[in-house]
């Protein structure tokens, strides 16, 4: 079997070279009257509803023990179940898959026993309010010298809080 050999020659199009050539377009000149004002209504970054205090607080709180025992879980220090009435069927399906699979590379029973030769811990929670019965937190959580971020998303229903997602990142 012989084997023929084709020689490939690439077209390529000529490109103008402008002064501008590999630098940014930038407006350099100085500016002659004051930035514009931001519209009015909620910055980027505050609450889109505003909200009581106490009740930011409240489910700061509520998020940081939540988010504290979900990670607990998915390293095997807890069983899923411990929240199972705080999770939607998504969010509790995912719980115990990501434990299943951390189990799976650390040879042990997920939830059985302590596992984690370091902790983790919550270290702080912000919350943003979406509307007053929908708030989304972002937390930031230490694992010995490394941080990690998680997001949640928490509705009321009735008198209780159940997250809806939780994204480890």
């Amino acid at each position: 079997m012989s084997v023929s050999t084709t020689e490939l020659v690439g077209v390529r199009l000529p490109v103008p070279v402008t002064a501008t050539q590999g630098t940014l377009a930038l407006a350099l000149l100085p500016r002659q009257a004051p930035p514009p004002s931001p519209p009015p209504g909620p910055r980027p970054g505050s609450n889109v509803v505003p909200i009581d205090r106490r009740l930011r607080q409240s489910i700061q709180e509520w998020t940081h023990r939540f988010v504290q025992a979900a990670v607990e879980i998915v390293g095997g220090d807890r069983p899923a179940a411990q929240l199972l009435r705080w999770t939607s069927e998504d969010v509790y399906a995912d719980l115990r898959l990501r434990a299943q699979l951390v189990a799976r590379a650390g040879g042990h029973q997920p939830g059985l026993a302590r596992v984690q030769a370091v902790r983790p811990r919550v270290m702080s929670v912000h919350a943003c309010f979406v509307t007053d019965v929908v708030v989304e937190c972002g937390v930031h959580v230490r694992h010995g010298e490394r941080s990690r971020a998680v997001a949640a998303r928490f509705e009321r229903t009735g008198q209780r809080w159940v997250c809806t997602a939780l994204d480890f990142s």
